[in-house]
């Protein structure tokens, strides 16, 4: 937003005499000189009390000048044309898909906007491979993919058959809406498709980059992480919520390149304001290097013949609102209603015609500006860089969707609109092939296709494309870190401290332990990690410049250069970005980590459930732990901490393995299965793993259950003593709650019922893939009773495979604070309320 200040000037000539003075400095010592100048003056001015409303903005002009410039490294022509092919194949792939079907959807108008921003990166900067290995990593706007295809089409990665069945992917030979790893697994790198979840997961990327190469984990390099989105998607609090951690890292292996067509999907992004500069002080107030790209370099001279400043002056104080006007207007429109605003405006542009006026480009569809802005970002200068590119959405598609209210959700255009597009991009088109929508891939030997294989092979090869494997991590045995899970424990522990003794087992390892990538998000003391601190240290690129309060503790805070814990403070989202980074290092960097991030459970699907989806969809590998879990066992927090739904939710997830364990040796059978379908089978899976904080006395592994029998999901944890009779009534349990269970077991032993106790490990694993298991387990008539810490919808997942009466006792309801025995009474699931279920149930059966 501009703000202008207008001040009356009391004494010219001292004006005038500062001015003169900030001239010979730029001409004797430069930029530089003058900077520390006015640096200088700030600090004296802001020391002797004077107040100061510096504005975070510059002037609504390009931040390159056209003397500065570097040359353009191809051939304008030549990109000319093949931007247009691509331009062309993608408005016809989305076309003729609605042709076919109309609710399939797809959009023509973003593409249109950023092609060229996509052009000059593909052509020039996107790197495939960086010294012999991985290259850059590239998240591209989502709606743009059309334009992705449709390179890829001419590159010869996809063929005819592929773009003609764009979003029909039932069939197995189309292609997805969006950019999707899962379905497009050689493909797609980053499914960017959930706005606002893009940009942040890029910055975690570019940070865990550096967290890899400060651990000698892979060779440092000038790899880079790009990411190219709108300028609508910066509203997403996720897109903004990270910028400080990149400047505050130095992070100058990133780069945002934004595309500014100033509009959402229903108008524009700020048709009061003006998006660029608020983007612009949002980034320049964060620390970042802003790159400004607006005007095309057919501006260039009318800024140039412009000695009095009014064309910068009109342009600042125009609103974005109008700007889509003029977008949506043709030349005649713009020199009425803009240019005419000022006779010397007017004199600007009198030697031009109302084409050449309607064709004056913004700098985001200049190659040559793009270039500039993209060569320069590559410059490391210890901050993250972002370019602003002014484009108009749906460039080129006339009075159709240029600029228009509704270019978003365009989809469809008439014979006239599409033989316009073919005039105004001078494709090679006859009228037939353009009305019958048809594909055009030039001739492999054409100058075009020559230019476009040969500037990506000297990138390395193509791009977007996604490594599947890694190097197989052998996973130690388990008695080698869990050894003490096996045996029962002399006093009591939580599972949550059960799994922390095994993270310090597994982190000695020396094959696994320095791939393992401990997570937290400001909890490490809560959940008994602390001694991490010491032992493996706190990642930080600054090293730690201060002497800690706590120095001469055992647990001392160590922040360390080559830190292997990763603390991202109050910020699950940003914890959770950390995890999908490690999670997916086999494939971004070829090295495989096994991220595990312990997070109060509460705190979890419902705080960041939209970024698990993208983890999966991304297909991430590694251990993501609900500590404090259940709803019952984290008693004084009460509402806001107690959790009771959890698994419900990452169950939806069809790639999560979701696991409830009671006791540490069903923990350790877990992890060690996990690792071994990560590491070894390298399969596209993550875990859930709910662990307490309720302390008990962890029991031995029982000699009759085998680690077959816990992963399966439900196994008989004590049979009843009589196994040559049924049992009156069988009973599941699953958590902290498995304890209840056992107590409500002995209390009906007392009154002459017999009660076999189950452990329900995981009921979403049952559901997915053991009905015929359950029905084999619990078969017969004896009266089932579930009890669960969590809603009762958990563990009805498998009541349908139950032939038997099956009572469900769970925690619906609000949360509330109390102590334990009084908070389970009150859901209804401690040991006398599963005791007198079963007595009821029998009752009702025999009845």
């Amino acid at each position: 937003m501009t703000t202008e200040h207008i001040l009356s000037d009391a004494d010219p000539d001292e004006t005038h005499d500062w001015l003169a003075a900030l001239n010979s400095a730029l001409a004797t010592g430069g930029a530089a000189r003058s900077q520390f100048l006015i640096r200088q003056l700030v600090d004296a001015a802001r020391a002797a009390g004077v107040e100061l409303d510096l504005p975070l903005s510059t002037p609504y002009r390009n931040t390159i000048r056209p003397e500065d410039e570097p040359t353009f490294p191809g051939d304008v022509t030549l990109e000319g044309r093949l931007s247009a092919i691509i331009r062309w194949n993608a408005l016809a792939m989305v076309v003729r898909a609605n042709r076919a079907d109309a609710s399939l959807g797809g959009h023509i108008a973003s593409y249109a906007s950023a092609a060229d921003l996509f052009e000059v990166g593909f052509n020039h900067f996107f790197r495939a491979q960086v010294d012999d290995g991985p290259g850059d990593l590239v998240f591209l706007q989502p709606h743009s993919a059309p334009g992705v295809y449709a390179r890829a089409y001419l590159e010869g990665r996809l063929d005819e058959s592929q773009i003609a069945h764009y979003r029909r992917e039932v069939d197995g030979q189309g292609l997805s809406s969006y950019p999707h790893p899962w379905l497009m697994p050689d493909f797609w790198q980053f499914p960017t498709g959930s706005m606002g979840l893009g940009p942040l997961q890029a910055v975690y990327q570019a940070r865990f980059m550096r967290y890899l190469e400060a651990r000698g984990m892979i060779a440092p390099s000038n790899r880079r992480v790009w990411g190219i989105f709108g300028d609508g998607e910066m509203d997403e609090p996720e897109s903004i919520g990270a910028l400080g951690l990149a400047a505050r890292e130095g992070l100058d292996n990133l780069v945002f390149v934004i595309n500014c067509n100033l509009q959402r999907l229903d108008g524009p992004v700020r048709g009061n304001g003006q998006i660029i500069q608020e983007l612009e002080g949002l980034y320049r107030g964060a620390g970042w290097n802003v790159i400004k790209v607006l005007w095309g370099s057919d501006w260039d001279d009318l800024f140039a013949r412009d000695t009095e400043g009014v064309l910068a002056e009109y342009l600042q104080k125009t609103l974005d609102g109008d700007f889509q006007t003029l977008a949506a207007t043709d030349g005649q429109f713009n020199r009425e209603h803009f240019f005419s605003r000022d006779p010397r405006l007017q004199a600007l542009v009198a030697h031009l015609t109302d084409e050449q006026i309607d064709r004056l480009r913004r700098g985001g569809h200049d190659i040559v500006k793009i270039s500039a802005a993209y060569q320069q970002a590559m410059q490391a200068n210890g901050r993250p860089t972002v370019i602003l590119a002014k484009t108009k959405k749906g460039y080129g598609m006339g009075h159709w969707g240029q600029g228009t209210m509704t270019s978003h959700q365009q989809k469809k255009l008439d014979e006239e609109a599409l033989l316009a597009f073919r005039d105004r991009f001078q494709l090679p088109l006859d009228d037939e092939a353009v009305t019958d929508l048809s594909f055009y891939r030039p001739p492999a030997d054409s100058p075009e296709m020559q230019y476009l294989h040969q500037h990506r092979e000297a990138l390395g090869g193509y791009l977007p494309r996604r490594q599947q494997t890694a190097d197989v991590i052998p996973v130690p045995a388990l008695d080698r870190y869990a050894g003490f899970a096996m045996e029962e424990t002399s006093r009591p522990i939580s599972t949550t401290m059960a799994w922390a003794r095994m993270l310090s087992g597994l982190l000695r390892d020396k094959t696994l332990g320095p791939r393992i990538v401990p997570i937290v998000a400001d909890e490490a003391r809560t959940f008994g990690i602390a001694n991490l601190f010491r032992q493996i240290g706190i990642y930080s690129p600054q090293g730690q410049r201060y002497q800690p309060q706590d120095a001469d503790s055992m647990l001392v805070y160590r922040e360390h250069e080559q830190g292997q814990l990763l603390e991202e403070g109050i910020s699950e989202a940003g914890a959770l970005a950390s995890w999908v980074a490690a999670g997916t290092a086999y494939s971004t960097h070829g090295t495989a980590m096994l991220p595990m991030y312990i997070y109060y459970s509460m705190f979890g699907f419902q705080r960041v459930g939209d970024l698990m989806w993208a983890a999966a969809e991304q297909r991430s590998r590694g251990f993501l732990l609900g500590a404090t879990a259940g709803r019952t066992t984290l008693n004084g927090e009460g509402l806001q901490h107690q959790d009771g739904s959890s698994h419900v939710l990452m169950a939806t997830i069809p790639n999560c393995r979701c696991w409830d364990p009671a006791f540490a040796f069903e923990l350790a059978a877990i992890m060690d299965q996990g690792m071994r379908e990560m590491l070894e089978d390298q399969q596209d899976v993550f875990y859930y793993i709910t662990v307490m904080n309720e302390a008990y006395t962890q029991p031995a592994w029982p000699d009759h259950v085998s680690q077959a029998d816990i992963l399966s999901g439900l196994y008989c944890y004590r049979p009843t003593s009589n196994l040559d009779r049924a049992p009156d009534v069988r009973l599941v349990g699953s958590g902290a709650i498995l304890n209840e269970v056992i107590a409500a077991a002995d209390q009906l032993a007392a009154e002459g019922v017999t009660a076999e106790v189950w452990s329900a490990t995981s009921y979403s694993e049952l559901e997915r893939t053991g009905a015929a298991h359950v029905s084999a387990c619990l078969d017969g008539d004896a009266p089932v009773i579930m009890a669960s810490d969590y809603v009762k919808a958990w563990p009805a997942r498998i009541a349908p495979f139950i032939h038997a009466p099956v009572t469900l006792l769970g925690t619906d309801d609000f949360g509330r604070s109390d102590q334990r025995e009084a908070l389970r009474r009150y859901f209804g699931v401690d040991r006398d309320t599963i005791a007198q279920s079963a007595i009821e149930a029998l009752k009702t059966s025999s009845a």
